[in-house]
């Protein structure tokens, strides 16, 4: 079954694959990804570790947690009360002074900068 704006995640997709988008993430989102696919029962240890493989591969702007970025991390868990996992993509948000596309509610109550993913359009 498909989730609710897979259409929209795959425009998104599909601009950064042709070039037209960027997208920075902080490395979390690597592991999370990682873990949903470990956790959705459809991928063996190969298949797992191909797919590891393959998304270290993406072109992402992966954006480690140091410095200034980590500091900020730890402010947007506070400032927004979410947990430190989503206020890192709060945080890079803020710092590369760019919108937020999600459909996580919480994020998309509470962070003024934040995009539902629905909203996206190129």
């Amino acid at each position: 079954m498909e989730e609710e704006h897979s259409d929209k995640a795959r425009r998104l997709r599909d601009s950064f694959v042709l070039g037209t988008l960027a997208i920075s993430i902080p490395a979390l989102l690597l592991y999370e990804t990682l873990n949903a696919l470990k956790y959705s029962g459809v991928y063996d240890e190969n298949e797992l570790e191909s797919a590891a493989t393959s998304l270290s591969k993406y072109g992402f702007d992966v954006r480690e947690p140091s410095g200034g970025l980590y500091r900020e991390t730890a402010g947007a868990s506070m400032k927004y009360d979410v947990s430190v996992y989503d206020a890192s993509y709060i945080a890079l948000s803020t710092h590369l002074q760019v919108p937020l596309f999600t459909a996580d509610e919480e994020i998309l109550d509470k962070f003024p900068r934040a995009r539902h993913i629905k909203s996206f359009k190129e």
